[in-house]
């Protein structure tokens, strides 16, 4: 293992549960636990599982200006939220092509961001180009703060008794400021599973003490720790897109089909012009969900075919846990995107039949929308 990476504060805690450990976005994080994938995939779906999700980046958006600062920055639209609300949204180029994915949470005072780790340095650097045209306060805090999340139909119940905040009170995407398990915490109704669940942004010196508390009361429920293989299988389950693989700065919000994070009625931002462009050209590139008509194993990287022709690849793809079948997402060329052409994954030399499908694959999560 590299000794270059750096470790969540529970890096111990995952070593202890026999978690196997490997490189993921500058850290060794765990990617499964001794129950393996598949158990801790299934536990989230019926009962619950816990991720240390420290990872993650964190920044603080303040000032006078800080609404209008992301306004210009995001594509969502940041003045339609509420104090306690959160919001899914994207940093874009110039040119349209996706930056990062993003979680924008409105305090009372000031914006928190909550950006993938892999595109720390890359977001914080593209913010900072931006500060000098507007009245803004910019601080990083990812190494300040840990980030657990309590993900499955179980979630409520078992923090229902931690907490003294009123659970029923927080509507999905929405947060607020309390205590739990003596700690203080910003618990946020989100996750990245298609269940119900909850976030904990803690002080990182806190992390090790909640995520005991977590699995000591959530144990009689059946709540297990969960790693990042289970967290893959479950967000495609789900249709959600993760970066690096389903979103980049090659492709727009319009390919990536996240064109409902984009509110053109809203004013400028960076980006608007050229994706009002490619909205009156056509799409290059779309991503498409479809299933496996046969069985196989759809890896990332796989070629999509059409009439035998290579026409895209797979950038998202498993055998689904819950439904036994093979899912993917993927690119293909815009002109193919709403035809009824037939498509194939190569696997190993050989095409296999694939059907064209509407995300969620997996339509039976719990999560309170």
């Amino acid at each position: 293992m590299e000794t270059s990476l750096k470790k969540t504060a529970l890096h111990s805690n995952h070593v202890s549960l026999g978690a196997k450990m490997v490189p993921f976005a500058g850290y060794e994080m765990p990617v499964q636990y001794s129950a393996g994938i598949t158990s801790e995939h299934h536990s989230v779906r019926k009962e619950a599982g816990l991720f240390d999700v420290s990872h993650m980046g964190e920044f603080y958006v303040d000032g006078p200006d800080a609404c209008r600062f992301l306004q210009f920055l995001t594509t969502n639209d940041v003045g339609a939220l509420t104090i306690g609300q959160c919001q899914y949204s994207l940093l874009c180029q110039t040119d349209g092509g996706i930056i990062d994915d993003l979680l924008i949470y409105r305090k009372s005072k000031g914006y928190m961001l909550v950006v993938n780790a892999a595109r720390k340095e890359t977001d914080w650097n593209w913010l900072q180009k931006f500060t000098g045209k507007f009245e803004v306060e910019l601080k990083d805090e990812s190494e300040a703060l840990g980030l657990l999340a309590l993900q499955g139909p179980k979630a409520q119940t078992i923090i229902k008794s931690m907490t003294d905040l009123n659970l029923e009170e927080i509507p999905y995407y929405h947060f607020a400021e309390g205590n739990i398990a003596g700690v203080n915490a910003l618990i946020s109704r989100t996750g990245y599973t298609g269940e119900d669940g909850f976030e904990f942004y803690v002080d990182a010196s806190s992390t090790v003490i909640l995520w005991e508390n977590l699995l000591e009361n959530g144990r009689p429920h059946g709540l297990k720790p969960a790693g990042l293989g289970s967290r893959d299988s479950l967000r495609l389950e789900v249709g959600f897109a993760l970066y690096g693989n389903d979103l980049d700065q090659m492709h727009t919000p319009l390919e990536s089909g996240l064109n409902w994070l984009v509110k053109w009625d809203k004013g400028d931002f960076v980006g608007r012009d050229s994706l009002v462009r490619q909205k009156e050209q056509g799409l290059p590139e779309k991503l498409i969900a479809f299933v496996m008509d046969q069985r196989g194993f759809p890896r990332p990287g796989y070629s999509i075919t059409s009439d035998g022709v290579k026409v895209g690849k797979v950038t998202s793809g498993t055998v689904s846990p819950s439904l036994g079948v093979g899912i993917a997402m993927g690119y293909i060329p815009g002109v193919l995107s709403n035809s009824d052409t037939e498509l194939g994954i190569v696997i190993r030399g050989q095409t296999i039949p694939s059907t064209r499908t509407k995300a969620p694959f997996y339509k039976d999560g719990s999560v309170r929308r």
